[in-house]
């Protein structure tokens, strides 16, 4: 089984292409989800991520994802705290669920594959890119974020250049492209 990584910066729109492919049939792993998901429900987990932002990371047993969110994209050493308080639980969740799949190919979607060292794991790569433009529209739409804090975020994570040179393949979600064409014809890669 091959396993493929989807990557991509804030707003390149790596979702929508790993929907796609779920309507494929294909097997993702949603390791933003997953993450979201293991910080809720996982008490060790949580009582790590009290330790590290204090009694206010949960409100009314939620997770204060706001409260958590502006501290780490204020704060570059937290930001790295929690990408490695949480990598471990996330990488674990993702070899339980590998075992259970039985496909082709599978894809895990990241937004920080190469940062954190999971696309060593992986086989291959797809990037999705999209114009800087229109990931700030994207996230404006989706996130109500001011222009400046988007600007912030997208500093926290590599570019696109950076991705490129580690990349396998590239979808270019521009609005232009078909996008479909684009993942039908990896498709047919991967299912050899």
């Amino acid at each position: 089984m091959l396993k493929i990584g989807l990557t991509g910066g804030v707003g390149s729109g790596k979702t929508t292409v790993a929907k796609v492919f779920m309507q494929l049939g294909v097997p993702v792993y949603l390791s933003d989800d997953r993450a979201k998901y293991l910080m809720h429900e996982n008490e060790s987990l949580k009582t790590s991520l009290i330790s590290l932002f204090g009694e206010n990371t949960f409100l009314n047993g939620k997770l204060n994802r706001s409260y958590i969110a502006s501290t780490v994209f204020s704060n570059t050493n937290k930001l790295k705290e929690l990408n490695a308080l949480v990598h471990p639980y996330v990488k674990k969740d993702f070899e339980t669920w590998l075992a259970s799949q039985n496909a082709n190919y599978i894809i895990k979607e990241a937004a920080i594959l190469f940062e954190t060292g999971a696309s060593k794991f992986l086989d291959k790569v797809i990037l999705v890119e999209s114009p800087e433009k229109l990931k700030i529209q994207r996230i404006m739409l989706r996130d109500s974020l001011k222009h400046e804090e988007i600007l912030d975020r997208m500093s926290k994570q590599w570019s696109d250049l950076d991705k490129r040179t580690y990349a396998d393949y590239i979808i270019l979600n521009d609005e232009r492209a078909s996008l479909i064409d684009q993942i039908l014809k990896l498709h047919k890669i991967f299912n050899f």
